[in-house]
C-alpha cells in the first residue's frame, strides 16, 4: 500500500464512514473501523459495520472483514481489508496517524484533539482548532464535502437534507422503545401508507412512495425517536447498494484533509 505507515482509524461505520474508509483504502491507506457491538446504521447494504454481524462485508469491491482483537484489525488492514472492530473506546494499542470521528452523533462524545497526529470530525458539534484539527462538511448544498481548518460545521438544522424532493418525510424513526422487526427487505419498493415492519409490537409505516434505501438490523433495541429507516422516493434500486454522492464527497473531504496533512509535514 502506498501510505502502509500511515493507519486510519475511524470511529463508525455507517454509510458516512464507509464513503471515508472507502475513500481512504483505494488511495492507499490501511483502515481501521471501530464500532458498536450492535450497529445503529441504517444504509446496511453500504456500511462496513454491517461485517460486526455478518463476519464480512463487500462494499462496492472493498472487502470489510470483523476482528477479534486489536492485532488482528492491524494485521488485516495491513493486506488491504478494512479491518473493523468492536471498540466504543479508542485503544490506546492501536498505533494509528489519523483519527476519524464518523459517528455523526451532532456533539462531541469523546473525540480530542491529541487522539492522532491528525484528528478529522465529520459534521457539526466540532470547532476546528479545538476538538480536531479539520472538520469536514456534511449538510447537502455548495458546501459539502468541504474541509474546515478553523472553526465548526454548518450547524444541525435537525432536518434531513432534500432527496427527490422530500426530506423528513423520506425518515422513519421509532415511534415508542423497543425492539425493531422488518417485513421487507433493502431494495424492496414503497407505497405510502405501508406497513414495512413493527417495533414493540406497533406498526412502522412509511410516509412516502420510493425504495427501502435503509433498515435498522432487525432485532435491534431502539429508544423512542431513534432512525430506523430511510425510504428514497427516487425509486432507483441500485442506489441501495452503491456508496452514496454525499458519502463520496464526505470520503473525498477527509482524504484530502489527510493528504493535506501529510504534504505539509514531508
Amino acid at each position: 500500500m502506498l501510505f502502509s505507515e500511515h493507519l486510519v482509524v475511524i470511529r463508525g461505520g455507517g454509510d458516512l464512514g464507509t464513503g471515508a474508509a472507502y475513500r481512504l483504502r483505494q488511495a492507499g491507506f490501511p483502515v481501521a473501523v471501530l464500532e458498536l457491538a450492535e450497529p445503529l446504521a441504517i444504509r446496511r447494504a453500504v456500511a462496513v459495520s454491517s461485517a460486526v454481524d455478518t463476519g464480512r462485508m463487500s462494499v462496492e469491491g472493498v472487502e470489510a472483514v470483523r476482528a477479534e482483537s486489536v492485532a488482528a484489525a492491524l494485521e488485516l488492514a495491513r493486506v488491504g481489508s478494512i479491518a473493523v472492530l468492536v471498540s466504543p473506546g479508542l485503544p490506546d494499542t492501536l498505533d494509528r496517524s489519523v483519527v476519524v470521528d464518523a459517528r455523526l452523533a451532532k456533539a462531541n462524545l469523546d473525540t480530542r484533539i491529541d487522539d492522532a497526529p491528525l484528528v478529522v470530525a465529520l459534521g457539526p458539534g466540532f470547532t476546528a482548532g479545538i476538538d480536531c484539527d479539520a472538520v469536514v462538511e456534511t449538510m447537502r448544498g455548495h458546501h459539502l464535502g468541504r474541509v474546515i481548518w478553523e472553526g465548526p460545521a454548518a450547524p444541525n438544522t435537525g432536518q434531513p437534507g432534500v432527496v427527490g424532493g422530500a426530506s423528513s418525510q423520506r425518515v422513519i424513526r421509532s415511534s415508542r422503545p423497543g425492539t425493531v422487526s422488518w417485513d421487507i427487505r433493502i431494495g424492496d419498493t414503497v407505497a405510502a401508507g405501508d406497513v414495512l415492519g413493527r417495533v414493540a409490537g406497533a406498526p412502522i409505516e412509511s410516509v412516502i412512495g420510493g425504495v427501502a434505501r435503509g433498515l435498522i438490523a432487525s432485532g435491534r433495541e431502539v429508544s423512542a425517536g431513534t432512525k430506523i429507516a430511510d425510504v428514497d422516493p427516487r425509486g432507483d434500486r441500485t442506489a441501495c447498494f452503491e456508496i452514496s454522492d454525499k458519502s463520496l464527497a464526505v470520503g473525498g473531504g477527509v482524504l484530502e484533509a489527510v493528504l493535506v496533512h501529510l504534504n505539509e509535514g514531508s
